[in-house]
């Protein structure tokens, strides 16, 4: 099994999950928004450092480790100004992966895919059949990668995943409100609305698309329903202890966010017969407990600064 970005918080935990039971995992990540100590040292794990977007270290490691599954999960967001950054690895670093599982005969290959590449839905929640209308570098980079991926004769599914809640979560409201209000410092909440989804489930219905070879195109993983960050701001103030801490300030979304990305994930759940079982409240406390034990490192936002 390769895994692209499998430093970062989704692979890196996509990778322990799987480390007892695969022969061979191997990681291919350039650490821009990750760390190298996140991954366990195994046996049974190789890590190479390097850009999806270098073909000739692509096919080196196509031809050393024949990877079967490829779960491709690097992406470029961290500055929303740099669109050469991000198209380089999104859309050309993706292209590298497909043509590297085509010559290859890779029997699986699973994007990871952004729901912000829906843009501002003119529905919600959002059908797996909406139009695809980015409005952010991140977005469009994804969306072009993805559209490119859709075009290849290889197995393959492209997974349209809400805000995942996992270890070593880096980006969003829970880390930088846990951040911010253990430093004292103020916080501002904006009036918008997110769907999140506990790691447990979402592994879950990567096993199942791994396995499951005959369902191909794209899916939405999600819970399928809203909740506010302002829920999630009086989350981590109730653990923390903060009973009157209420925000410095409320904010509409800024030009370049969505007010409401919640997914609709039936068509999932009638092909795989999956759904999310861990409740939002329930996965956000667990959060901040591994919080608690082993901090929070840098956030990163694909949102641009307010002016």
């Amino acid at each position: 099994m390769l895994i692209t970005g499998g430093a970062g918080c989704l692979g890196s935990n996509i990778v322990e999950h799987f480390l007892p039971t695969v022969e061979k995992i191997v990681v291919l990540d350039n650490f821009a928004t990750s760390k190298a100590m996140s991954l366990p040292v195994a046996s049974n794990l190789d890590v190479v450092e390097g850009s999806v977007a270098d073909s000739a270290l692509v096919e080196k490691i196509f031809s050393r480790f024949r990877p079967e599954v490829v779960v491709h999960g690097a992406a470029s967001y961290k500055d929303p100004h740099n669109w050469v950054d991000d198209a380089t690895t999104n859309v050309l670093g993706t292209i590298e992966i497909i043509r590297a599982c085509e010559r290859w005969s890779v029997h699986r290959l699973v994007n990871l895919q952004t729901a912000l590449c829906y843009g501002i839905p003119r529905t919600t929640p959002i059908p797996v059949d909406h139009q695809v209308t980015p409005i952010t570098s991140y977005g469009i980079t994804k969306a072009a990668g993805e559209a490119f991926v859709l075009q290849s004769d290889l197995s393959h599914v492209s997974l349209r995943i809400s805000n995942v809640v996992a270890p070593r979560l880096s980006v969003g409201p829970i880390p930088a409100f846990y951040k911010r209000l253990r430093s004292g410092e103020k916080c501002t909440v904006t009036e918008s609305t997110r769907d999140f989804l506990d790691f447990r489930d979402f592994i879950q219905c990567l096993m199942l698309v791994i396995e499951r070879r005959e369902v191909n195109g794209v899916l939405n993983v999600a819970s399928g329903e809203g909740h506010s960050v302002a829920e999630v701001f009086h989350i981590v103030a109730d653990h923390l202890k903060l009973v009157d801490r209420k925000p410095d300030q409320v904010i509409p979304p800024s030009d370049d966010d969505i007010p409401t990305v919640v997914l609709d994930p039936s068509v999932t759940q009638q092909l795989l017969g999956w759904r999310s079982r861990i409740s939002f409240e329930e996965s956000v406390r667990a959060i901040l407990a591994w919080y608690d034990e082993y901090g929070v490192a840098d956030v990163y936002s694909h949102l641009k600064s307010p002016r």
